[in-house]
């Protein structure tokens, strides 16, 4: 039997802005500054194409000058799409050259969408005897479907599904997949701004190609309807048919399928590697070179989705002869990879030796300690500090070279090898590179092993330097080194029941992974010390971020008590108040369904209770029940406020309540959080394992979870210190706002006294509406608020609101000035900075994309206030601490949570602390507004705070 060759034809923008937005919340930066989300959401999907589906011929076709005709026949067709995204408009060139150097035909005709050149394509591919898969997860293309034409669509989450006549058919409720036509014209288009008919959405429109089976044919029947419908449809008879021929996919666009143009091809492996390198594209290197190996080949020749009958490769690998190409011809894995020449362990000369106990050990440590600097790497048994095991320690003070020390699995035999270190890691005169050094000092201190001297964490230094980028070491080796070092996974094997420990791995192998991470850690520290020069944020390092580097140490190796009785209780409360807004649901509802399923829950509000005519859709075509929809519908709905009730209440249990007594760590009976220096690009600490920033302070429950947190025993108090309208502070004097810095320094309340200005009422007079109305533009207006979310969130028509920010920014001009300042400092250097130098770079800030640019412009304002927030209150705990340690003072520094600190105090300690505490924050930096610190004290967080 004859195989059937297949076509895949790609629709570029489709899959490019579907990987850009893939990676909206985590965008890929490079060390340049360059968003790549685009070309590496698009590349990963072609790419996965290629290994899944093998493809005999395969082009990838763009638009170019959108649709001429369909433009020419109504103007406003997709007038209402926003500028496309910088980040994708630069990834297009890039994109291009990559299909280029792949010999991927690239199909384009100017004034054509690339859905008219994929129709054509396929229908003349069809004729030819091809099958033809339009890889796209656009649904205008089930139009096309027929006997051998196919949508590839990748579907939410990952994989793809292929649609064929049956699927058309049930998906669209269609006889013809040609009448998927008619479903568009009648229903519209909101992404193409297709009008359609008036009042008809997706369920009307199948219940009238059920009944008429095309547009024509309801129109030509309008008798059949009744009332409004009949109306709507008869006077917009004219919309429909143009909204038909708007609709349908042009199939005599002026191009050719040429079969052998479109034959999968050898790629310039050497110069699309060149590419990727450019970007900094690591991992997609590495695909890339197997998607087109042998291997890959032969294994993916027979589980494609697509078809059973498969284009066999060319050529197949035979023993003894080395890797083969997909293409022909034998290559080595050695050539294969030439295009990028990565350094490894295995291609690059190094020197790490394992060092013996006895003499040996005594002449290393009479070597390390005539060092003034050495990087030095913890190998444990686990990730958790606080539990794990040292089973070894790496040293490297000379690139290419170090030594490893094997720690035995007796733990008083491996206290004992640690006493002998312990002169190198209490040497004051020796600094000692790591990276992230806080875990290494933690697992340090369970062996009663304090880490003296300087610090240098390449972590933080990239942090400063590289806000954006990923900051773990593969990355940084990859990117600054060009080297990649051995994976975890070479030596213990792949996470599951079969992983191996470290301990069985040989000493030989441990030492060749355990030094590779010292020695390049210490490359790495060599270039991030002239980076941070050149940034002008050396100093910001020294005496912010690796201070409080052990300050975070000392504070999550101490912990925090929890009453877990008290959780225990409220989780019972919890389950009752949740199981009461159950009932009023269902009773609304008239059923009973899954409330917590996003899908189920718009069926019941949508399409049953119909609370909205025309309701919101997610891009998967399900009814949106964002946070946003559901808050604008609350008001005036109880079943929407009671659902949002109860996913807040259902959070609450199920991430804290239920979650805490599981996070208790059974040594030291406390909850241990995990402060992190390097993912908010604003200068903030976050925390993990709990998240302790994020408990819910607004509402009376969400408050509740504060009360289980308590002190060491009886003899100590909780004692928190809140720094008091510290943004407003900042930008107040950093602003120079007369106005405002008087209110501050007259001990005004500074939302009453703003009332009382934009108001135009004397001080005593402002109600507390009108106080609670400033208070919302005094902390928005940091961020950006508009009219229409500060309407939003308030009782305001979006009117008022434009008429309170315009006088707000009459009664503050200094305020407004000083933003515009911001934002133009941004444009001319492409960042902002702190108080303390600290810079937010800002690469959308001259964006074509009015929102983008709009968004990067919010940035610019909120980073050096923001930041400068987080600079002092991490000043004042380097101070603190230290204070603390000088004093030799029983009582704690315990959390920190944005603008408060939370401290374990020993009673006798009080009087003398609360002073010490409050001085120490108030005056941790000096600026013409007086920092202002709210103390109190409590049995319980909540009683504290």
């Amino acid at each position: 039997m004859s195989e059937q060759k297949r076509l895949f034809l790609v629709d570029a923008y489709a899959l490019i802005f579907r990987g850009y937005y893939a990676f909206i919340k985590n965008p890929r930066i490079n060390s340049k500054g360059q968003d790549t989300s685009a070309i590496m959401g698009f590349m990963n999907s072609l790419l996965d194409v290629i290994k899944r589906e093998r493809p005999d011929h395969l082009a990838v076709c763009f638009d170019k000058g959108g649709s001429t005709d369909r433009v020419e026949m109504f103007q406003d067709y997709k007038a209402n799409r926003d500028e496309t995204p910088e980040g994708i408009r630069t990834a297009i060139p890039f994109i291009c050259d990559i299909l280029n150097a792949m010999n991927i035909p690239i199909m384009v005709k100017e004034g054509f969408e690339a859905d008219d050149v994929i129709g054509t394509l396929s229908k003349q591919a069809e004729k030819e005897g091809y099958k033809t898969y339009m890889v796209t997860p656009d649904k205008d293309f089930a139009q096309l479907v027929s006997e051998n034409i196919f949508m590839y669509r990748p579907v939410f989450g990952g994989g793809y599904e292929t649609w064929g006549i049956p699927e058309v058919q049930k998906k669209f409720e269609v006889k013809d997949p040609l009448q998927v036509i008619d479903f568009l014209g009648m229903m519209g288009d909101s992404s193409d701004n297709i009008p359609g008919l008036p009042g008809v959405g997706e369920k009307t429109a199948k219940k009238f190609l059920a009944q008429f089976g095309s547009m024509e044919n309801l129109l030509a029947n309008t008798d059949q309807l009744k009332g409004k419908m009949k109306e709507k449809i008869e006077a917009n008879a004219e919309l429909g048919l143009l909204s038909k021929k708007l609709a349908t996919i042009m199939l005599d666009v002026p191009v050719t399928f040429n079969a052998e143009d479109f034959e999968m091809s050898e790629p310039d492996i050497p110069k699309v590697t060149e590419i990727f390198q450019e970007l900094e594209f690591r991992r997609l290197t590495d695909n890339f070179v197997k998607t087109f190996s042998a291997e890959a080949v032969s294994e993916a020749s027979n589980t494609s989705a697509s078809s059973e009958n498969k284009a066999t490769p060319k050529e197949t690998a035979a023993a003894g002869e080395g890797q083969f190409s997909l293409f022909g011809g034998s290559t080595s894995t050695e050539e294969s990879t030439t295009g990028f020449e990565r350094k490894t362990i295995k291609n690059t000369s190094h020197l790490y030796q394992s060092v013996a106990p006895g003499m040996a050990t005594k002449l290393f440590m009479a070597n390390v300690l005539k060092q003034t600097s050495v990087c030095f790497d913890t190998e444990t048994t686990g990730l958790n500090p606080l539990t794990a095991e040292l089973f070894g320690i790496a040293f490297s003070w000379e690139t290419g070279k170090g030594f490893y020390l094997p720690f035995p699995e007796d733990q008083n035999e491996a206290q004992n090898l640690i006493e002998v270190l312990r002169p190198f890691f209490e040497a004051e005169h020796i600094e000692k590179i790591g990276q992230n050094l806080k875990y290494d000092i933690k697992v340090l201190a369970k062996y009663n092993i304090e880490v003296k001297g300087p610090l240098f964490d390449t972590m933080l230094a990239h942090y400063l330097i590289n806000p954006d980028m990923r900051h773990n070491m593969d990355v940084l080796a990859e990117t600054y080194l060009n080297y990649t070092p051995v994976a975890i996974s070479e030596l213990i094997g792949k996470k599951g029941k079969n992983q191996l420990s470290m301990r069985d791995v040989p000493v030989e192998q441990q030492t060749e992974y355990a030094v590779e991470d010292a020695d390049i850690t210490l490359q790495l520290k060599e270039h991030f010390s002239k980076e941070l020069t050149d940034a002008n944020t050396q100093k910001l390092f020294n005496d912010i971020e690796i201070p409080l580097l052990r300050v975070l140490a000392d504070m999550e190796l101490e912990g925090i008590n929890l009453d877990e009785a008290f959780l225990n209780s409220l989780s019972e409360d919890l389950t009752r108040d949740i199981a009461t807004l159950e009932a009023k649901i269902y009773e609304v509802a008239g059923e009973e369904f899954n409330i917590a399923s996003p899908k189920q829950l718009g069926v019941i509000l949508f399409e049953k209770l119909k609370l909205v005519d025309k309701p919101k859709k997610t891009k998967t075509g399900q009814y949106s029940t964002a946070e946003d929809v559901l808050s604008y519908l609350a008001k005036d709905h109880n079943i929407v406020q009671n659902i949002l009730d109860y996913r807040g209440l259902s959070k609450l249990k199920s991430t804290y309540v239920d979650a805490l007594p599981t996070q208790v760590e059974p040594a030291t009976k406390r909850v241990h959080t995990d402060y992190m220096q390097t993912v908010a690009a604003t200068g903030r600490l976050s925390s993990n394992n709990p998240n302790l920033q994020n408990i819910p302070i607004r509402t009376e429950l969400g408050r509740q979870v504060r009360k289980a947190f308590i002190p060491r025993n009886e003899d100590y108090i909780l004692l928190a210190a809140d720094y008091s309208q510290i943004e407003l502070r900042i930008i107040a004097a950093l602003s120079k706002e007369t106005n405002m810095i008087e209110a501050f320094k007259n001990g005004e309340d500074i939302h009453a006294s703003t009332a009382a200005k934009v108001f135009n009422v004397p001080l005593a007079e402002v109600t507390r509406e009108q106080r609670s109305n400033a208070k919302t533009v005094n902390f928005g207006i940091v961020y950006g608020v508009s009219a229409f979310g500060l309407s939003n969130q308030t009782n305001l028509s979006r009117g008022e609101a434009k008429d309170l920010i315009d006088t707000y920014y009459e009664t503050y001009p200094k305020l407004k000035a000083y933003m515009s300042e911001l934002v133009d400092f941004a444009r001319d250097n492409g960042y902002v900075q702190t108080v303390l130098g600290r810079r937010r770079y800002l690469k959308d800030i001259n964006s074509r994309n009015a929102v983008v640019r709009g968004a990067a412009e919010r940035n610019a304002v909120n980073a050096p206030i923001q930041g400068s927030a987080a600079d002092i209150i991490k000043l004042a705990m380097i101070n603190i601490h230290q204070k603390l340690k000088e004093g030799n003072y029983k009582s704690k520094m315990l959390l920190q949570v944005h603008d408060e600190l939370v401290f374990d105090i020993f009673k006798p300690e009080l009087d003398e602390l609360k002073t010490l505490i409050k001085t120490e924050m108030e005056n941790a930096f000096k600026l013409e507004v007086p920092l202002d610190v709210e103390v109190d004290t409590g049995l319980n967080w909540l009683e504290a705070h």
